[in-house]
């Protein structure tokens, strides 16, 4: 409702109600299962009450917006054309995925040295899912349990704890290891690949295998490399903008 009011610029609650389930109606003749995917949960309403209240994910919501004729919502339509158009352009040439992803971590200051580091370790890590895809590992849970024994493996944290650490949230863990971490990681993953192949390992349960072993390889190279350095390959650092310069922000804004 709140999208609604906002895209028709309503400022009356029961005429954009009467909008939504109009558009509701329509959808559902139109054989659409967006209103489907569109549940209730109990928000606070107006009245100070807590009443069930159409809900959607994102996705839902930008399907919805396509339906929606409003000069508010034209720029959201150019936008998903475009973002469309690119996507096909990346289909049928994905060496425009890596240039762009390249940028933009050039963009964020990252070295070059790194860039190449981050794009070779996400090389190996497609490597890794394509030989899962082709022996039977079809969920997200799966991919993610699988990826989770190999990082519990070598680094001795889960991935949540390792973006803990790292003072993460919804950031990419990668997109903010360091370098020795990115081979690491790479190492232990090319390692789980080249031994589920040898086992010709299919499944979650001979996978889970294939990745405990695999990570169990970087392991023991992490902590070598350790023992030599007297320095820790898993570390808190990250790329984030520094904390002093965020709280300078927030004073100069008080000031």
């Amino acid at each position: 409702m709140d999208i609604v009011r906002v895209l028709l610029q309503q400022q009356d609650f029961q005429t954009a109600k009467k909008y939504w389930n109009k558009l509701k109606e329509r959808l559902k003749a139109e054989g659409s299962e967006v209103v489907t995917n569109c549940h209730q949960l109990k928000l606070l309403a107006e009245d100070d009450k807590m009443r069930e209240t159409d809900v959607a994910s994102s996705e839902v919501l930008l399907r919805l917006i396509q339906s929606i004729p409003s000069p508010k919502a034209e720029p959201i339509k150019l936008w998903l054309a475009k973002v469309g158009y690119e996507r096909m352009k990346k289909l049928a040439d994905p060496v425009l995925s890596l240039d762009r992803a390249r940028e933009n971590w050039q963009k964020l200051g990252r070295s070059e040295k790194w860039v190449q580091q981050r794009m070779m370790s996400q090389e190996t890590r497609n490597k890794l899912t394509d030989y899962w895809k082709d022996h039977d590992i079809t969920k997200e849970e799966e991919y993610a349990i699988l990826t989770n024994i190999i990082h519990q493996e070598w680094t001795g944290l889960s991935v949540k704890d390792h973006k803990k650490l790292k003072g993460l949230k919804t950031q990419n863990l990668r997109d903010h290891m360091s370098e020795a971490e990115l081979i690491f990681t790479a190492l232990a993953e090319l390692s789980t690949r080249q031994i589920a192949e040898t086992m010709n390992a299919t499944g979650i349960p001979e996978n889970k295998i294939a990745s405990k072993k695999g990570g169990g390889i970087a392991q023991n190279a992490r902590k070598e490399l350790e023992n030599k350095t007297g320095k820790n390959v898993v570390t808190e650092e990250n790329f984030l903008p520094p904390k002093i310069e965020q709280k300078k922000i927030k004073t100069d804004k008080h000031k």
